[in-house]
């Protein structure tokens, strides 16, 4: 519980091309040699950013899911990214999380980007997904996202009386934000202000997955993925390349910084509405 190990992946896209991607992220995966725990692929992994998914989506049922559950079966590894799903006749840009024993976990991204027409083709979510391992919490959110902090705000158990009374560590929602993302460079600063911003404000580590390369739509991407602590420093970036990154998270430090700074505690109480 004192640690948590988790691998990103940096890497061009094949555009619109699953079986090439899936390929390519195969190889890379299995080429990881040290122990890792998590590995996080970037959005829309096996076919880009894509604004055709009545050619490109696939059920629960189909080839991603399955190659993502025998991934992370091979690996045992917990494997998450985005993918285009279709369900109830709608598509959802989707972040799954796969266990080693094939258990899977639902993210529909709930920010839709409106400015390149995803919210055209692809249906809203509206529920978080909060997933659990080695009692670390792990708030995880799609790309586009990002800007709206508070679907992704801090909520405490603990009020600042106890804390004051008892010295009592945080009881907060999450411990680590993951976003996956297609970022594109032109907004790149963007991109890295806000992830500091959220690590920041919600005490948090926060991992950062983009892509690199260019897309279909002649967009390039910069990666510029980034590991950042809860007190928003940078542990890991990665500009223009390809990478495979491991980085090991520590809950002490974590803990160390919430308990030094209990900002949380003065924070303001709100609910979402659907």
């Amino acid at each position: 519980m004192s640690t948590l190990t988790i691998t990103g992946i940096q890497s061009n896209l094949y555009w619109e091309d699953k079986a090439a991607n899936l390929q390519m992220f195969e190889k890379k995966i299995l080429a990881i040699s040290e122990p890792t725990e998590i590995v996080v692929l970037p959005e829309m992994f096996s076919t880009g950013f894509s604004m055709r998914p009545e050619k490109l989506a696939e059920t629960m049922q189909g080839e991603t899911v399955k190659w993502m559950k025998k991934i992370a079966a091979i690996k045992k590894i917990v494997l998450t990214g985005s993918v285009i799903i279709e369900e109830n006749r709608h598509y959802f840009n989707r972040l799954l999380w796969i266990l080693p024993d094939g258990q899977v976990g639902c993210y529909d991204k709930r920010h839709l980007f409106a400015y390149g027409d995803e919210d055209q083709h692809y249906q809203a979510g509206s529920k978080r997904l909060i997933a659990s391992v080695k009692g670390w919490k792990i708030n995880l959110l799609v790309c586009y996202d990002l800007r709206f902090p508070v679907w992704s705000r801090q909520a405490s158990s603990v009020t600042p009386a106890r804390v004051a009374r008892s010295g009592e560590p945080s009881s907060l929602e999450f411990d680590v934000l993951i976003y996956v993302a297609n970022w594109p460079e032109r907004r790149i600063h963007a991109w890295k202000t806000l992830l500091q911003a959220r690590a920041i404000e919600n005490q948090s580590y926060v991992v950062g997955m983009n892509r690199v390369g260019e897309d279909g739509n002649k967009i390039y991407y910069s990666g510029d993925s980034m590991v950042v602590d809860p007190a928003g420093e940078t542990l890991y970036e990665k500009k223009d390349e390809e990478d495979i990154f491991t980085i090991t998270l520590s809950k002490s430090h974590l803990e160390a910084i919430r308990k030094k700074f209990p900002f949380w505690t003065d924070a303001d109480k709100f609910n979402i509405e659907n």
